[in-house]
């Protein structure tokens, strides 16, 4: 069967990649950033890209569509802000809910920070789940770690799906990869040693162990480096300088820890080596590490697409 998506908050157009692989044709995609927007053009030119406000887009065309999917904002729910909730003026899930009640879709999946897990968003994540229950959904929040996918880095993720009750009791969330994540070592290996760096090997060697989450950081605060000091040491500790992205590999007399050029970090990300990024190396390092991993979405969404069609099966009647 051919499953219809919109996504919203696409930024650079992980989750749609992963639900694309997945099986489900996108609709429409919603971006508020311009270099974000361009990615997605430049990747998939036949993909209808609707650049502007989530909050003035409406969903009532696509009425019937299958899936809404995305990654609303995460800093009212970040550990590295405020954790302002519903207070905060990023919060989008309100819009969220408006688009389902638009478009009534079969499944809903937004993806989000851990931090939407504290305690101190008890209140606000049983709402939308009662909200959608009025609108006859089924709906449960998990928090999955990409490295569980083949993602070489933890990046633990909030993940939310609701669905139609009819399609709710087919479904059932992915388990883990039966390989375990490479290391950053094993995924970069071959982007280190493009320039013929002579210590790729004993780098390699080094990076012997999944990277730390990927931080991208935002618009107001900084350029294009791994994220707080805490993180930066993590980084070290694996042979990985943070405090910057390079513009190209290690050249071959290269002495000291390489920085990740924005190509490594997509990969560690895990975006196939293809995707281009739109913009300067600031703008395409934060559409990385604001990411949500292929892999990772490509799972949800095959289990999604799997819980739809066991649903659309014809009952058998008894004799």
């Amino acid at each position: 069967m051919s499953f219809e998506s919109i996504e919203i908050c696409a930024g650079a157009g992980g989750q749609a990649l992963g639900l694309e692989l997945a099986g489900f044709e996108h609709t429409s995609l919603v971006e508020i950033d311009p270099h974000a927007c361009n990615t997605l053009r430049i990747n998939r030119p036949n993909w209808n890209v609707v650049e502007g406000d989530l909050h003035h887009y409406s969903a009532e065309k696509w009425s019937g569509v299958e899936l809404l999917a995305g990654g609303v904002p995460c800093p009212p729910f970040s550990k590295a802000g405020k954790q302002l909730g519903n207070d905060d003026e990023r919060d989008l899930f309100p819009e969220a809910l408006r688009l389902v009640s638009e478009c009534k879709p079969q499944a809903v999946m937004l993806e989000n920070v851990r931090g939407l897990l504290d305690s101190v968003f008890d209140e606000y994540r049983a709402k939308i789940i009662s909200d959608l229950k009025m609108l006859g959904y089924v709906a449960e929040w998990r928090l999955l770690n990409a490295s569980d996918f083949g993602v070489p880095q933890l990046r633990p993720r909030v993940v939310f799906v609701a669905l139609k009750s009819n399609v709710a009791k087919h479904f059932n969330w992915p388990t883990s990869a039966p390989f375990p994540a490479p290391t950053v070592g094993e995924a970069l290996f071959d982007l280190m040693n493009e320039n013929g760096w002579l210590g790729a090997a004993q780098w390699r060697e080094r990076a012997c162990d999944i990277a730390p989450t990927l931080v991208g950081g935002s618009k107001k605060h900084g350029g294009p480096d791994l994220g707080p000091t805490r993180a930066k040491k993590a980084w070290a500790s694996i042979g990985v300088d943070g405090k910057g992205i390079a513009d190209t590999a290690p050249e071959r007399d290269f002495v000291g820890m390489p920085r990740l050029t924005a190509r490594m970090a997509a990969r560690i990300q895990g975006f196939p080596d293809y995707w281009q990024f739109s913009g300067k190396k600031t703008a395409a390092y934060r559409q990385i590490g604001n990411a949500f991993p292929p892999p990772v979405a490509n799972a949800v969404g095959e289990r999604i697409k799997a819980a739809m069609n066991e649903a659309a099966k014809p009952k058998l009647k008894r004799a």
